[in-house]
């Protein structure tokens, strides 16, 4: 079984304006639990997250992901529980 160090950080640079959009976005997200894309600079800023990520990470190119991925769906998930449960 795969674990992810519950407090290893990654730290990603991104823009202020694309941190607004995202802000904005995630806002909405919390309140109505489902990701609608807007418009183009909400699908453009989480383009930008995800190429951040991918030149931050090296687990998405190992031969094991599927097992990583799943255990950091766990460890998410028992470190901060339901997400639609209101945050104590």
């Amino acid at each position: 079984m795969t674990d992810i160090a519950p407090n290893e950080t990654v730290t990603l640079i991104i823009g202020k304006a694309e941190a607004l959009i995202l802000f904005e976005l995630l806002f909405d997200f919390y309140r109505q639990p489902t990701l609608e894309i807007k418009d183009d600079a909400q699908r453009l800023a989480l383009v930008r997250v995800h190429g951040a990520l991918e030149s931050t990470l090296v687990e998405p190119f190992s031969k094991d992901y599927g097992e990583i991925i799943s255990a950091a769906r766990r460890d998410l998930l028992q470190q901060w529980g339901d997400p639609l449960s209101p945050l104590s």
